[in-house]
């Protein structure tokens, strides 16, 4: 590994050539359609969920080809992406088109990762990758294990991006513990993502665009399905599962002292779990996608702060006994991202706000040391996808 520090992006998405291809074909949500834009111009437009705002939005190369991918980087200094498909992923399909078009999008990606270009100066390649399993209801668990194994094998990808819908029930679902199982074995990083925000009627009948989905919607998600995986005792039965958070976690770390006093409350949870809720956070890793300093550092200190929590009963000022830093301890488990290719700039000679403002996010964190910092923009990524 050259000595430079690096800058890795680990939210970074594409509809590969054969996905998109594949939603061109279809006439029902989701599905790329051509039209005509308000200035007389053929445009393609993804629509991905039903009744979204704005007929979808804009789709271009950038969504699918390489070297727009790698000119992305090139122009924000980013050196390495562990690249992921984007949502819808295969959640609409039967069982066995999903298995198949799983298994050839995971070949894609290796593909796509392994011709790239390489570092200078480094054997270390500039793209990684997050596979597929083919999480839709009716498919096979016994498929599902094969289809970790096959991502495991293949050596630029390096975990599996996962929506929150499971195979049809959600995460905690009982039937995917062999799934869990095989994860844990394989040291593969799962990067939990949203898809379907929650219930649409909750924003009412004022046109806000995409605000509130993606805001509001998508966080939410991630912190209820994370959540109903910590109550399921996952974390507890697959202690070495690493799971990474989109979007900082979304409202857990804000809600997790009040998780554990819920917990604590309710007799049918009170004595599931061998550790308090807040302990759990620790276990977990974040991207850094939360805009502001403030996000990131209070998310740094909910992690750091976990270990105060091993034990049950905790009080709520048991943080206080850690020793060190909490906020440097919980930057460990930070990580850079962007969320390419989606909120593109209006101008093409203008760099990515989500670039930006989350690198200014990151150098603004009160209590970071220039260590930390390094951490989070690339060396955490370097170290959890065994690229050093």
């Amino acid at each position: 590994m050259a000595a430079k520090r690096l800058l890795v992006d680990i939210h970074t998405h594409v509809y590969l050539p054969r996905y998109a291809s594949f939603l061109r074909s279809r006439t029902v949500v989701p599905r790329i359609f051509s039209r005509t834009n308000d200035v007389g111009q053929n445009e393609e437009r993804l629509l991905i969920l039903d009744n979204e705002p704005s007929v979808g939005r804009p789709i271009g190369a950038q969504y699918w080809d390489r070297d727009e991918k790698l000119k992305f980087m090139d122009k924000h200094d980013i050196d390495i992406s562990i690249v992921s498909s984007a949502n819808p992923w295969l959640d609409f399909l039967p069982a066995s088109s999903a298995q198949q078009l799983a298994g050839e999008l995971n070949e894609d990606l290796e593909t796509y990762c392994a011709t790239g270009p390489s570092l200078q100066g480094d054997a270390t390649k500039r793209l990684y990758g997050f596979g597929l399993l083919p999480l839709v209801p009716e498919v096979s668990v016994s498929s599902l294990v094969e289809a970790v194994k096959q991502i495991s094998a293949l050596p630029h990808l390096r975990g599996i991006i996962m929506g929150t819908k499971g195979i049809g029930k959600g995460l905690d679902d009982d039937a995917l513990e062999p799934v869990w199982a095989a994860v844990a074995d394989t040291g593969l990083i799962v990067f939990l993502h949203p898809h379907y925000g929650v219930d649409g009627k909750a924003w009412g009948e004022k046109e806000n665009g995409h605000v509130l989905p993606l805001a509001l919607g998508f966080p939410f998600e991630t912190t209820i399905a994370t959540t109903r995986l910590i109550l399921s005792g996952v974390l507890d039965r697959h202690p070495n599962l690493r799971l990474l958070l989109a979007h900082s976690g979304g409202a857990l770390p804000q809600l997790s002292s009040r998780l554990a006093s819920c917990i604590d409350h309710d007799p049918i949870v009170a004595s599931r779990l061998a550790h308090d809720a807040r302990y759990y956070l620790g276990k977990l890793y974040f991207d850094a996608v939360a805009y502001g300093s403030e996000e990131l550092g209070y998310v740094s200190d909910v992690i750091g702060r976990a270990s105060a929590y091993s034990t049950r009963p905790c009080s709520a000022g048991a943080s206080k006994n850690v020793s060190g830093n909490k906020r440097a301890m919980g930057s460990s488990r930070m990580l850079f991202g962007t969320d390419h290719p989606f909120f593109p700039p209006l101008s093409e000679t203008e760099k990515w706000k989500s670039v930006v403002e989350n690198l200014e996010a990151i150098d603004g964190v009160d209590g970071w040391t220039e260590t930390e910092r390094d951490g989070v923009r690339g060396g955490n990524a370097l170290k959890l996808f065994g690229l050093v």
